[in-house]
């Protein structure tokens, strides 16, 4: 029972790892990228500045597991954005905006995994990451 519990947040912890870790990968791509649109400058900022911060180990207290923060931050992350959404006026559709943001995020956050069969499709697909804002 003991080394189960032991396996279990060994696991936990390599979900934690992997996800630190495409998250310095993913901010070591974005480097460099300079967009000439100050709005859109502002907004890459902002995301570069927030993942960075869920990456942080000085930023949640030594009680808060890893598994807890990636389990508990990204609502936190919603919660701000319906706030701030809230705010839209309808005739922007936030809602809308809101749930297509969540679903770029959710693509860029995956990590593709190969496997070995053929079914007609590729699936490493070069996604388009332009955000609308």
């Amino acid at each position: 029972m003991c080394g189960e519990l032991e396996e279990e947040g060994g696991q936990d912890e390599l979900i934690y790892d992997r996800f630190v870790a495409h998250a310095h990968s993913f901010l070591a791509g974005l480097k460099g990228r300079k967009n000439a649109d100050p709005v859109h400058a502002h907004l890459d900022r902002l995301f570069r500045e927030l993942l960075s911060a869920a990456i942080d180990p000085n930023r949640a207290p030594d009680e808060m597991s890893g598994l807890q923060r990636i389990a508990m931050e990204p609502l936190v992350f919603a919660r701000l954005a319906g706030f701030i959404a809230a705010h839209t006026p309808l005739s922007e559709d936030p809602l809308r905006r809101l749930i297509e943001a969540l679903m770029i995020g959710y693509s860029e956050g995956e990590i593709a995994v190969p496997h070995d069969h053929d079914h007609g499709h590729d699936h490493f697909h070069d996604h388009d990451h332009h955000h609308h804002h």
